[in-house]
């Protein structure tokens, strides 16, 4: 093994397969926790959305220190189980814990009338669970080490595929049985539905397990040499002006995805009023929508390039999401838009995810090029300070839109930022594609 670079040969698949094991968890707790919490915690508990976007927002603060401590630590201290595993084996269990303590307060809580404890409840919780999330960042910084730049795009989508069988797993399961749930909740809230206690106990224990399981099953990667402090780190990095330029885009749209993702499910319960087997349909399509469209996007990447995709991805997402205002016109049948919706969202949001794991990985080894040192953890939680921040910011803005006055279409009444967000998400990643446009590079010379 070199000092001054890493050696990467080509890998199998059942490499690739095993490496994106712990997604699947992942995708299923944060996936409940970004498209539910504020949805149960809001409609089903009552808390004011001022305060659930406040917790929300905290929990974003708390990921962001998370994933840059936890990917410096990694890249600088090497134990007798590698730079990776020990944080694997404390956060992963750490991370499933925390989810189900997040979804099921009533298992605590004496009395869940009590906003005060409810919202003290949250905020402690989603801060817990959003750091313990961090423990993807040291798992992703294996993917620099261990995977040539000419497989990251195939390694990408079988992380995205266990992310999308976890992501549809979760949309069909919230869409079918957590709606029943929030209306039993806002009943009785000091009861917990069964189905909803399974369900999260059950979750939990994957996201647990599957951490463990790749502790087990992966090698120890090598110990190759890291002499720099973080100090220097950080002014590598920092002085890396197409990585910071990279960050700041994903910070922008970050404003856009993270309302995005956290008021996808509130807008089908509260404006199109979904239910029964519409919900079945939907749900279907939705899944079926996310594993076509990750393999067509992958394909695009590697026909066009990463930023060409990109900036489609932006353009699409610009077009599209102002679709939310037909949620006022009552004429539209609400299967037909729900179908429509669902559909967009799966298209937009399988093409960014594919995105940050590839791209932290490719600015690691194009800087250890020219370092000597692979800082895949420095470089894969770095981006998280601004990033969350940014995502923080967009969920409390969410908060404060769904405080604006109600509007009543047909049978359904809602509050006016649930129509109001999709335009305002559209100029926002507008901006990101005028920006990621004229100043980010994601295809390297060295890749060719």
């Amino acid at each position: 093994m070199s000092d001054t670079e890493l050696e990467r040969t080509e890998t199998t698949k059942g490499k690739k397969i095993i490496f994106g094991f712990p997604r699947l968890g992942t995708s299923l707790v944060l996936g409940i926790e970004g498209f539910a919490v504020f949805t149960l915690y809001y409609l089903g508990y009552g808390l004011n959305s001022f305060l659930v976007g406040l917790a929300l927002f905290m929990g974003y603060l708390s990921i962001a220190a998370g994933q840059f401590l936890l990917g410096w630590l990694s890249d600088v201290k090497y134990t007798k189980l590698g730079r990776r595993k020990p944080y694997l084996i404390i956060f992963g269990p750490l991370l499933g814990i925390s989810f189900i303590f997040l979804l099921l307060p009533a298992l605590v809580l004496p009395d869940m009338t009590d906003k005060n404890s409810l919202f003290i409840w949250l905020l402690i919780w989603d801060v817990i669970f959003r750091f313990s999330y961090s423990v993807t960042t040291p798992y992703q910084a294996w993917m620099a080490e261990v995977f040539p730049a000419s497989e990251r795009p195939n390694v990408s989508q079988v992380q995205n595929t266990f992310n999308f069988i976890g992501n549809g797993l979760m949309a069909i399961i919230t869409l079918l049985v957590f709606t029943g749930v929030f209306e039993k909740v806002a009943a009785d809230p000091n009861v917990i539905p069964p189905e909803f206690l399974s369900i999260v106990v059950a979750f939990g224990l994957i996201a647990s397990i599957l951490f463990i399981l790749i502790v087990l099953i992966m090698p120890t990667e090598p110990n190759y040499k890291m002499e720099s402090s973080l100090w220097d780190n950080l002014k590598t990095i920092v002085k890396n002006k197409n990585f910071m330029k990279i960050v700041l885009m994903q910070g922008i749209s970050g404003f856009g995805w993270s309302i995005t993702v956290a008021v996808m499910l509130t807008y089908t319960e509260a404006v199109l009023s979904l239910g029964g087997t519409d919900y079945i349909i939907v749900a279907l399509i939705f899944l079926l929508s996310i594993f076509v469209f990750l393999f067509l996007w992958r394909k695009q990447i590697e026909r066009i390039g990463k930023k060409k995709t990109l900036l489609l991805i932006f353009l699409i997402a610009v077009v599209f999401l102002p679709i939310t205002l037909l949620g006022l016109i009552e004429a539209i049948p609400n299967l037909i838009l729900g179908v429509f919706f669902i559909t967009g969202v799966g298209l937009i949001l399988g093409g960014w995810f594919l995105f940050p794991y590839i791209m932290y990985a490719d600015i690691a080894e194009d800087d250890e090029k020219s370092t000597g040192e692979l800082k895949a953890g420095i470089y894969t939680g770095f981006p998280s300070i601004i990033l969350n921040i940014f995502q923080g910011i967009g969920v409390f803005l969410l908060g404060l839109m769904l405080g604006l006055p109600d509007v009543t279409v047909g049978t359904s009444t809602f509050s006016m930022g649930l129509v109001i967000w999709g335009p305002i998400c559209s100029l926002i990643l507008l901006v990101s594609y005028f920006y990621t446009r004229k100043f980010v590079e994601l295809d390297f010379e060295w890749e060719k």
